[in-house]
C-alpha cells in the first residue's frame, strides 16, 4: 500500500496511545537532558549536531527499506517549509532552557495544540473540533497563561516566552504538513525534509550566534549527543511523522500534552527543578483538556 492509499483513522486506537505515551516520556526527559548538557555545549550547537547525526541515520534507513528521497513529487518547497519551521522550533527550544527550568519549558512548548486545532480545519474539514473539544483546549490555554504569570514574577519571563515561540513552531509545522497534504509522502521523506533543511539552517543560526565549536566533550556530553540522536531525533519523530498519516493531527497533538508531566517527573528526580502549587494546576488543566479534546 502507498503512503496516499494508506488508511486513516478517526480515533486514537491501543497502538496510537502506546506509542504516544513512549514518545511523550523520553521528549519529557529529553528535555531535561538537553538542559543538564547545555553547560557543556552550546545549545544551538547542540541541536545541530544532534541532527546531523540523526539525518545520516535516516538516509542509511532509507537505503535499507528502498525509499526513494529525491524523487520529483511537488513537495519541494513545502517540504523546504516545513524543515525551516522546524528549525524555528528547536532553536527556541534549546536556546530558551538557558533561561528556565525544562518542565517550565515543556509547559509552554505543548501550546502547540491550540495551533493545530484552530487552523488545521480550514484545511481539513473533516478535523473540526466539536465544543466539548475547545473545551479541552480551552482549559490546557488556560493552564498555560496561569503558569506564564509565575514566570514574570520569578524571572523567567524569557525562557517562559520561547517555550511558547517553540510550540508556535511546531504548531505551525504540523499546520503546513496537513495543509500540503505532506502526508502523502513516506514518513521517512517527510522527516528527511525536516531533519536535513533545519541542521543546514541551525548550523548557519550557531555560526552566526559566535557559539564556540571546539573544545573536549565529557563522556556524558556525548551520551547525551547519542541519545538525542538515535531516540529522539531519529526513532521517535519518524513515529510521530508515521502517525501524523494515520491518525487525526489535532487528537494526537493534544495528547501531547503529558510530555510536560513527565518532564516535571524528570527535572525533580534529575535537576532537583521545584514543584510549585501554580505550575501543578496547570499540570492539572493540561490533563482535562487532554481528555475533553480526545472525546469522541
Amino acid at each position: 500500500m502507498t503512503p496516499s492509499t494508506r488508511p486513516r483513522k478517526d480515533h486514537l486506537d491501543a497502538l496510537a496511545v502506546g506509542m504516544l505515551l513512549v514518545c511523550c516520556m523520553f521528549w519529557g526527559f529529553q528535555q531535561v537532558l538537553v538542559k543538564a548538557t547545555v553547560a557543556e555545549l552550546p545549545p544551538v550547537f547542540q541541536s545541530a549536531v544532534r541532527g546531523v547525526g540523526a539525518t545520516l541515520l535516516l538516509w542509511l534507513w532509507c537505503q535499507w527499506r528502498r525509499v526513494r528521497l529525491f524523487d520529483r513529487d511537488g513537495s519541494l518547497w513545502a517540504g523546504l517549509l516545513v524543515g525551516c519551521l522546524f528549525a524555528a522550533e528547536f532553536a527556541f527550544i534549546y536556546t530558551g532552557l538557558q533561561h528556565t527550568t525544562a518542565s517550565r519549558l515543556t509547559v509552554f512548548l505543548y501550546t502547540s495544540p491550540f495551533w493545530v486545532a484552530a487552523l488545521v480545519p480550514f484545511f481539513i474539514r473533516t478535523e473540526r473540533l466539536r465544543a466539548v473539544q475547545w473545551l479541552g483546549m480551552a482549559c490546557a490555554f488556560a493552564a498555560v497563561v496561569f503558569a506564564l504569570r509565575e514566570g514574570f514574577g520569578g524571572g523567567g519571563a524569557k525562557g517562559d516566552w520561547m517555550g511558547l515561540a517553540a510550540g508556535a513552531f511546531w504548531g505551525l509545522t504540523t499546520v503546513a504538513i496537513r495543509a500540503a497534504n505532506l502526508t502523502r509522502l513516506a514518513a521517512e521523506k517527510l522527516l528527511f525534509y525536516q531533519l536535513a533543511v533545519s541542521t543546514v539552517v541551525l548550523i548557519l543560526l550557531s555560526h552566526w550566534l559566535g557559539e564556540p565549536w571546539g573544545g573536549a566533550w565529557s563522556g556524558f556530553a556525548m551520551g547525551s549527543v547519542v541519545v538525542q540522536t538515535v531516540v529522539g531525533a531519529f526513532a521517535s519523530f519518524l513515529a510521530w511523522m508515521w502517525m501524523l498519516g494515520h491518525y487525526p493531527a489535532t487528537k494526537i497533538s493534544a495528547f501531547v500534552f503529558l510530555t510536560p508531566l513527565f518532564a516535571l517527573l524528570f527535572g525533580m528526580l534529575w535537576l532537583g527543578e521545584t514543584l510549585t502549587l501554580t505550575l501543578a494546576l496547570s499540570l492539572a488543566l493540561v490533563a482535562v483538556g487532554i481528555v475533553l479534546v480526545n472525546k469522541r
